[in-house]
């Protein structure tokens, strides 16, 4: 794997908030390694090892991403949402920011059966003013719904080769189906979470939306480099 230097400033780190987790009698004792201290009644994360694996997870989505890999990122909490479309279409990511569908990879066949319609319909959109305004009506509708589901997946041929989630506890079922399928995938994880599921967990407050934000930009701004070195 390439090691290079992705600008992880640990001031930064403090000023977006990224060293706060839950309080101390909302934690998971398997974060205890990925802990430092104790401060108004909430666990302080160790940014040193916070540094560590996020530019490890850099380093693995810079490397997959010269080699033309998949991404799909994976944010549906309302802190984490408005700032996924832009960062995914940034990096030419998939990605899910409405609500985790269940099976959505483990049940991939009927997935890509939906996702089909879905492009069906929006070919379908520039033929309006052919159909009665009851069938306008319907496909209008039937659109929205698909597009509420699939908008960010609608260019996806296959399962994604990497899956980032920013929120392990809010999107467990995708990080199950991940695990399930073999799909490496990198989470951050909060002091309430479990460490051990994910290939790559960033210990890192997951509830601030400034926190989540830079985060994610440090990933995306890796896959960009490694998509931009594979276009030279």
């Amino acid at each position: 794997m390439t090691r290079r230097y992705w600008n992880i400033n640990l001031e930064e780190m403090m000023e977006a908030r990224v060293h706060l987790g839950h309080g101390t009698k909302k934690w998971n004792p398997r974060m205890a390694p990925y802990i430092t201290a104790k401060r108004k009644g909430i666990h302080i994360t160790n940014l040193i090892r916070t540094a560590r694996f996020l530019s490890e997870a850099c380093d693995l989505v810079f490397d997959a991403a010269s080699r033309g890999k998949s991404f799909l990122i994976v944010g549906t909490k309302k802190r984490a949402a408005d700032s996924v479309a832009p960062a995914a279409i940034r990096a030419r990511c998939h990605y899910v920011n409405k609500k985790w569908l269940g099976g959505m990879l483990t049940n991939w066949s009927t997935t890509k059966t939906r996702l089909q319609k879905f492009r069906d319909l929006r070919a379908e959109m520039g033929k309006l003013n052919r159909l009665s305004k009851r069938d306008a009506a319907i496909l209008k509708r039937e659109l929205s719904t698909l597009q509420k589901k699939f908008d960010g997946i609608k260019y996806m041929a296959g399962l994604p080769d990497i899956v980032i989630i920013l929120d392990q506890q809010k999107e467990y079922r995708a990080l199950r189906e991940c695990v399930i399928l073999g799909i490496p995938t990198i989470c951050l994880i909060d002091t309430n979470c479990d460490p051990d599921p994910a290939d790559i967990s960033i210990p890192a407050n997951d509830d601030t939306i400034a926190s989540i934000r830079w985060v994610l930009n440090k990933l995306v701004s890796a896959i960009c480099e490694g998509r931009s070195i594979r276009n030279r």
